[in-house]
């Protein structure tokens, strides 16, 4: 039913350093920018830093993570390296996680613990958007919302507090914990998400909807945890 992920929302209390966060740290590029908001696409998802002064706001604390393009580990652990990130193996490959300026937990995921030779050249910007973890009140409740938009639970934590589902891009849901390097579940985070039939998404989650907006080129609408859930063609 959706077909990718087209953008994630972030609040920020200070545009320009947001953005220059993002423009140091990550190499991402502006594509637009207000006022309100300012765009940075990474792949094919937009990265929205959003001030808090209107409707829909951005995800607040959001843990969420970046794609890395194969063998820039070593660029990678050298650029974040005076951000102090904590390290976490997964498999064959490892992940570094960092702060933001306003409490988002960013990850940069995939990267091959021994991808080298111990170069540190530039890695480039990141390559996509790949997970990102929702705060929700009941799990069980919030993974039947996404399995009807196709979501596929692939991971149930062992504790019983988090599941991961498979979509367009890997969706985390958390029952208030936190998780690794402390980061917790974002809080009325917008996603938004290209799908062929818009009406038949919003549709999918009605049974669960407490608003629903209709725009000039597709819906938008608040689920039962207060997440804003954007469906365009």
């Amino acid at each position: 039913m959706l077909t990718r992920l087209s953008h994630l929302a972030l609040e920020v209390t200070d545009l320009d350093a947001a953005r220059g966060f993002y423009a140091d740290r990550f190499g991402l590029t502006p594509v637009a920018a207000s006022d309100r908001e300012v765009v940075l696409p990474v792949g094919e998802t937009d990265l929205c830093l959003r001030r808090p002064d209107g409707l829909p706001r951005g995800g607040l604390h959001t843990h969420f993570a970046f794609s890395a393009a194969p063998g820039t580990g070593d660029g990678w652990r050298a650029r974040l390296a005076d951000l102090d990130p904590e390290t976490a193996t997964f498999g064959d490959v490892e992940s570094l996680y960092v702060y933001d300026p306003d409490g988002n937990c960013v990850e940069v995921g995939g990267l091959d613990p021994a991808d080298g030779d111990g170069t540190e050249a530039d890695p480039g910007p990141p390559t996509g958007i790949f997970e990102v973890v929702l705060e929700v009140a009941a799990l069980d409740a919030a993974v039947e919302r996404f399995e009807a938009l196709g979501f596929d639970p692939v991971d149930r934590g062992s504790a019983r507090r988090r599941m991961r589902l498979r979509g367009p891009m890997d969706l985390e849901l958390w029952e208030p914990h936190l998780g690794i390097a402390d980061a917790r579940g974002g809080v009325h985070v917008d996603l938004g998400f290209e799908t062929a039939d818009p009406d038949a998404a919003a549709a999918a989650l009605a049974p669960w909807t407490a608003e629903r907006v209709a725009l000039d080129d597709g819906v938008r609408v608040r689920d039962a945890d207060g997440h804003w859930l954007t469906f365009r063609r």
